[in-house]
């Protein structure tokens, strides 16, 4: 996550102090509208995952346990 900020930092120091807010919120402002377009377009599919997702945590526990266990025995090899 710093690697982000300080590359966003570099970013804006291109630009004149008097238009980096300026520069921010406009970033901002597209942020906020691609993650609405992708909410609208798929939601479906979100309330879908946000229904279905319970009953497959033990599911993806059991699977996060087998990877956990195989990169253990990868290692205690090595």
């Amino acid at each position: 996550m710093q690697e982000i900020q300080n590359l966003y930092l570099e970013f804006l120091n291109n630009f004149p102090t008097e238009l980096q807010p300026i520069i921010s919120i406009g970033l901002a402002v597209l942020i906020i509208y691609s993650i609405f377009k992708v909410v609208k377009k798929d939601f479906i599919f979100i309330v879908v995952l946000i229904v279905l997702l319970p009953g497959s945590i033990p599911i993806l526990k059991s699977i996060w346990e087998g990877i956990v266990n195989f990169v253990k025995f990868l290692l205690d090899i090595g």
